[in-house]
């Protein structure tokens, strides 16, 4: 989201089916910190596929990013093969952090 925004590029964000209230809670916040409305679109579904199609045969995207599968990575950029639709994958990797002995995790 940051390249984009310092772009000046407006976005729609399909998020994880299991998570879709922590990107609605970050764009709540970044509206409150003053995003302009449009610029950040949240879009949670229990339908990704017909959804993501959608998204992806609109003549109005200019870019796709995905995280996720290898399997939904490789579908989604044989969807945007014939739109030519630039993409940007981070498939199948792990989501490595550090906790510190000090941290609170209660």
């Amino acid at each position: 989201m940051g390249p984009a925004f310092a772009a000046g590029c407006t976005m729609i964000v399909k998020p994880a089916q299991e998570t879709p209230l922590t990107m609605l809670l970050l764009a709540k916040l970044m509206g409150e910190a003053g995003l302009p409305k449009g610029v950040l679109s949240v879009l949670p579904t229990s339908s990704p596929g017909p959804v993501s199609e959608a998204l992806i045969n609109d003549g109005r995207l200019r870019k796709l990013t995905f995280t996720g599968s290898t399997g939904v990575g490789k579908a989604l950029v044989k969807q945007s093969a014939d739109k030519l639709l630039r993409t940007s994958m981070e498939l199948g990797g792990n989501a490595p952090f550090v906790v510190f002995d000090d941290a609170d995790v209660d």
